[in-house]
């Protein structure tokens, strides 16, 4: 561990909490990061991890071990998923909820997001049950229902402040990316399109369906144009399992049990703002 610190992190999270975990871990000093709703704490030198991650759960922290040769400054893309990631909804459950569908298509999204059944077939199956939806819907859903996930705005900075793209990938609709893109500067965005006829939804995809796959390529064609250095992806579903296996360190939010086991790091308790305090 002479390489790596371990941070400390949670919304809730307080100098006390760092110190006893400090502690148990026998680390040298505590030095207080973040620039965000999430405090954080960075334990330098620790010299055992064995009670660490009983301590952190215990008070609602999240908690990583950092190599210190792990750069801000090196991240050249960050790649993120858009529904419960970047914003705090699943914004196909909510506009099903305009039709009093809210429970049916939301049952499936949590099943494509465990991974228990094709994310492909599950889209299509919950954008049919939304034929005949005036568009408007779609901008309420937009106007009253999504918020930004806490942090979202204070980690886009410090990344583009560090010289990193920003890239949305989703499986969810260009009506909300477009809007993101604009609302957040975002460098690029991937993401399907809902068929419209007479301003109102005919319940199918336009073009090729994006899945796990497509979210996974953006990122590599992404990192085939940029100078050497990290890619980071985040996201909290079964289908950003393939953006994590293209990144160079990979991000739990929120995330189900699936996706967090394969995950570099979790963040259950932090605001998106501690992504970047996983970075020296």
């Amino acid at each position: 561990m002479d390489d790596a610190d371990i941070v400390v992190q949670g919304l809730a999270a307080t100098l006390a909490d760092a110190e006893e975990v400090a502690s148990l871990t026998q680390a040298r000093d505590i030095e207080a990061l973040g620039h965000g709703p999430t405090s954080a704490f960075r334990l330098t030198a620790p010299r055992t991890i064995g009670a660490l991650a009983d301590a952190a759960a215990s008070r609602r922290l999240d908690h990583a071990l950092v190599p210190r040769s792990r750069k801000l400054a090196d991240v050249r893309v960050v790649a993120m998923d858009m529904d419960s990631t970047l914003i705090t909804i699943e914004c196909i459950d909510e506009i099903a909820d305009m039709l009093g569908l809210k429970p049916q298509v939301a049952s499936i999204t949590e099943r494509a997001m465990r991974g228990e059944i094709d994310f492909r077939a599950s889209l299509a199956q919950r954008v049919a049950l939304l034929e005949g939806l005036p568009l408007s819907a779609l901008e309420r859903v937009y106007t009253e229902r999504l918020r930004l996930s806490p942090g979202a705005e204070q980690m886009l900075a410090r990344f583009g402040a560090a010289g990193a793209k920003s890239l949305l990938v989703s499986g969810g609709f260009t009506f909300f990316t477009d809007r993101l893109k604009a609302r957040l500067a975002l460098d690029h965005t991937l993401s399907n399109v809902l068929e419209v006829a007479d301003g109102k939804l005919t319940g199918r995809v336009a073009g090729a369906i994006v899945d796990a796959e497509a979210k996974a390529q953006a990122l590599r064609d992404q990192r085939a144009g940029l100078p050497a250095g990290i890619s980071v992806a985040i996201g909290d579903g079964a289908n950003d399992l393939p953006l994590f296996g293209a990144a160079d360190v990979s991000i739990a939010y929120r995330a189900k049990p699936v996706v967090r086991a394969q995950a570099t790091h979790a963040l259950d308790f932090s605001g998106l703002d501690g992504v970047v305090n996983l970075f020296a």
